[in-house]
């Protein structure tokens, strides 16, 4: 009677410790999930087809198309992400002023370019757009013309913001994000 009573109790220690593991890791993938996601908020849905994406920024009266071109196993992809993407500010004033893709630069995924053919992600990356590390911000015009980009991490949320505004208020038509960023920071000490 003993070594049944033992036998019952391992059975439902083994049972609740089976309960509590897969409570405490659902509990652990939603809230890695809430750590990962909100970023996801930044880019704008797509089938992959540029032509209509330009049309379909034109007329939300966006500035530009935003490609942020980036890998798995990038650091800095994911730096930009967890730190810079994910801010409620940031989301606001990208998504009204650009439309955001992302482009997995190892994709096999086929999409349509700007010039209007089939090609797969990993192509349109390297041999259309040369990129070469990640991520590149690149910037595009409504013919598919790239008209700024940005290789690499910026050093947080304000140098993307001013990313953003160099491009939305047209200055990168006039001088270098350079210079812009110095003008920046220079009136963030005053």
């Amino acid at each position: 009677m003993v070594k049944l009573f033992l036998k019952m109790m391992n059975i439902q220690n083994l049972i609740l410790s089976i309960l509590l593991l897969s409570v405490s890791v659902s509990t652990a993938s939603a809230s890695s999930a809430n750590v990962r996601d909100p970023y996801k908020h930044f880019f704008n849905e797509t089938w992959g087809d540029m032509p209509e994406e330009i049309q379909n920024a034109k007329s939300a009266g966006k500035k530009a198309i935003l490609i942020f071109f980036e890998m798995d196993e990038c650091p800095f992809c994911h730096y930009m992400k967890n730190n810079v993407l994910n801010q409620p500010k940031v989301q606001e004033f990208y998504r009204q002023h650009f439309l955001n893709l992302s482009v997995d630069i190892e994709g096999d995924v086929e999409m349509v370019n700007f010039k209007g053919q089939t090609t797969r992600l990993k192509d349109f990356a390297f041999k259309e757009n040369r990129v070469r590390a990640t991520p590149v911000i690149a910037f595009f015009d409504f013919k598919g013309k790239r008209i700024y980009r940005h290789t690499g991490k910026t050093s947080g949320v304000d140098e993307f913001m001013w990313l953003g505004e160099f491009i939305a208020n047209g200055v990168y038509k006039k001088s270098s994000f350079s210079r812009y960023k110095r003008k920046k920071r220079a009136e963030m000490k005053n």
